[in-house]
């Protein structure tokens, strides 16, 4: 009996220049939501998140995130890529169990410092955000001796100041409402 797999839904926005100037929200996951990044501490969220509400003032609990091994090279891995690449920044990350937002710039004319250069003598440019996410997963599984991270990523580009905003605060509240993530898993 063959077996027929679901067709996949691209993932990228069709038609957009991934290496234009701009801000981008990622999404990177484990393989099988693997919890192998970071623990989640925060005995009060739960008990103030009773009955599935948002607290009204979150910055009355205090989350950690306590990062495990993998989380440690990750953590590593994408400071150190804001000195790889002349064109890219990254703004502002959380890692969780199984998966890590972050905010990337990609600055214009900018290229990765260690690019050979092309036949003209000019450095190649790398600023697309598939190749940023290839080259910190690159760099991770050589630490690692395997590969951890689940195939695609999902990316979101930030169309405006509120855009932003909204992204900042979820990745600052992510540890905080972690119960109630889609990419949640109980221990």
């Amino acid at each position: 009996m063959e077996q027929t797999l679901p067709k996949r839904k691209p993932t990228r926005c069709v038609r957009f220049d991934y290496d234009a100037a701009g801000i981008y929200f990622l999404t990177i996951c484990t393989q099988h939501r693997q919890p192998v990044l970071s623990r989640v501490i925060c005995e009060e969220c739960a008990q103030n998140l009773v009955g599935g509400d948002v607290p009204d003032a979150p910055q009355k609990i205090d989350p950690h995130i306590e990062l495990l091994p993998y989380g440690e090279i990750a953590d590593k891995y994408i400071k150190q890529l804001n000195d790889f690449y002349d064109c890219i920044k990254v703004d502002q990350y959380v890692i969780m169990p199984n998966h890590i937002h972050l905010m990337l710039f990609v600055l214009k004319d900018g290229a990765s410092r260690t690019s050979p250069p092309t036949g003209n003598g000019r450095p190649r440019q790398h600023s697309s955000v598939s190749r940023f996410v290839s080259t910190f997963k690159r760099f991770c599984n050589q630490k690692y001796g395997k590969n951890i991270w689940q195939r695609h990523f999902n990316d979101h580009v930030i169309r405006d100041r509120k855009d932003y905003e909204k992204h900042q605060k979820y990745i600052f509240e992510n540890p905080l409402l972690w119960a109630f993530d889609e990419l949640y898993y109980k221990e």
